[in-house]
């Protein structure tokens, strides 16, 4: 859904990637499950819509 003003409609749409220091490859298992929480309560308590999401051992897409 757009956001709009009199003149102006917009709908914002960002790809975030985090990435740990130097790529390491260390997000596995339990990481992996507390940084998805982490993320997904952030997100809702800022009132933001995850539309996709993946984690990879050296990156984590948004």
């Amino acid at each position: 859904m757009a956001n709009s003003l009199a003149h102006t409609k917009w709908v914002c749409k960002y790809h975030i990637v985090f990435t740990p220091k130097y790529r390491r490859k260390i997000i596995y298992n339990q990481l992996r499950l507390d940084i998805r929480t982490i993320l997904k309560d952030l997100c809702k308590w800022k009132g933001v819509e995850i539309i996709e999401g993946n984690c990879m051992p050296d990156h984590v897409h948004l």
